[in-house]
């Protein structure tokens, strides 16, 4: 597949977590969980429906996708909430989204086909691509990792299906194909996620609703091609969903990340482009945003060497306007470490206009 054109999405997104208490049913009075689907009971068993043909071949892969992938598709608890994982490794690795942990650090893990959940403790977590690896303390012996595809050979109209756990009902399978690939998109800020900017996220038609959230998108051959994320909503409809529009975390950036974290509990090579500085928005005399203020520069990082103060305001980037966090955001999301770009920023009191040449430095966490 050739080079991936980055498009970036302008429409409203909503981090697909499900927070406890906002689906009747979910749980019991003593925060157990309680199956609104009879438990278990979509995951395909025994051969296909009788009949022949190009229709029943398909189904019966479905099925087949369904048994190979689902046991490998956790449900993960917190105090205010629930979502998704993916086994990772055959050590009770599991990766999921940042937005799914939070700030929490002890989880109750449901296994599929489980009695009762296991615990789990975080790894760590990287906001900045909203992924998070949780360990369970004691793997079971028949934990069935996930495997992973290569992302970047993806092609628009695939047929893929999303697993996971969507209103708390358990072990749920969707299916739609890939909508688009090479999209930006950025998530809003909130309690419980981090307002994560994804690069190169792909775009599916699969239904991806609360509680979705780090689970599986898989293609036909049983393999992992993304983590579900976030799902468009309608800012025209007072931000209610948008059907058949949703988005999921590259599957080669859930492995590059993932491995950074299990082997050095951290990442050091993340592909994000940085500038350096933490920003807050600045609102015109209208009350609309009109750029980012720095608050501070790190020392040795791209802005501090090209010469940005604190106090001064980003405006622009490569001509692209930076109006707010989520902008600037959004702009370096469509860069590479180690590209040069023209700054333009307001700088005193008299808001005069500077323009610097920056080299990008790389996003660490």
């Amino acid at each position: 597949m050739g080079r991936t054109t980055r498009r970036r999405v302008t429409i409203a997104v909503t981090a697909a977590v499900l927070v406890l208490g906002g689906v009747s049913g979910c749980s019991d009075d003593d925060g157990s969980k309680k199956s609104t689907g009879g438990g278990n009971g979509n995951v395909a068993s025994g051969s296909a429906a009788p009949g022949n043909g190009p229709a029943n071949d398909l189904q019966a892969q479905y099925q087949q996708v369904v048994r190979n992938v689902l046991p490998s598709v956790v449900q993960i608890t917190t105090k205010t909430g629930l979502g998704s994982g993916v086994v990772y490794d055959d050590k009770g690795h599991i990766v999921t989204n940042a937005h799914v942990v939070g700030q929490t650090t002890s989880f109750e893990v449901t296994l599929p086909n489980a009695s009762k959940p296991v615990t789990a403790k975080l790894v760590a977590a990287f906001a900045p691509d909203d992924l998070a690896v949780i360990r369970l303390d004691s793997p079971p012996a028949d934990l069935k990792p996930a495997r992973f595809a290569d992302s970047s050979k993806l092609q628009v109209g695939q047929i893929t299906m999303a697993m996971g756990n969507p209103l708390g009902l358990d072990s749920s399978v969707t299916e739609g194909i890939v909508s688009a690939v090479g999209r930006t998109v950025s998530e809003p800020e909130s309690s419980g996620s981090p307002g994560a900017t994804i690069s190169s996220a792909i775009q599916t038609s699969a239904a991806i609703n609360p509680g979705n959230s780090g689970g599986a998108l898989v293609d036909l051959d049983s393999q992992v091609i993304g983590i579900p994320t976030v799902a468009a909503t309608d800012p025209e409809t007072n931000g209610s969903a948008a059907p058949g529009i949703g988005f999921a975390i590259p599957a080669n950036t859930v492995k590059s990340i993932t491995d950074q974290i299990i082997k050095n509990g951290k990442v050091d090579n993340s592909g994000k482009a940085a500038l350096g500085v933490t920003v807050r928005t600045v609102a015109g005399p209208n009350g609309r945003a009109t750029g980012v203020g720095v608050v501070s520069v790190e020392d040795g990082g791209a802005a501090k060497a090209a010469g940005i103060q604190v106090g001064d305001v980003i405006t622009t980037i490569d001509d692209q306007a930076v109006t707010d966090v989520s902008t600037l955001s959004e702009v370096l999301g469509g860069k590479q470490p180690g590209d040069r770009v023209k700054v333009t920023l307001l700088r005193g009191s008299d808001g005069n206009k500077v323009t610097v040449e920056v080299t990008l430095g790389e996003l660490k966490g």
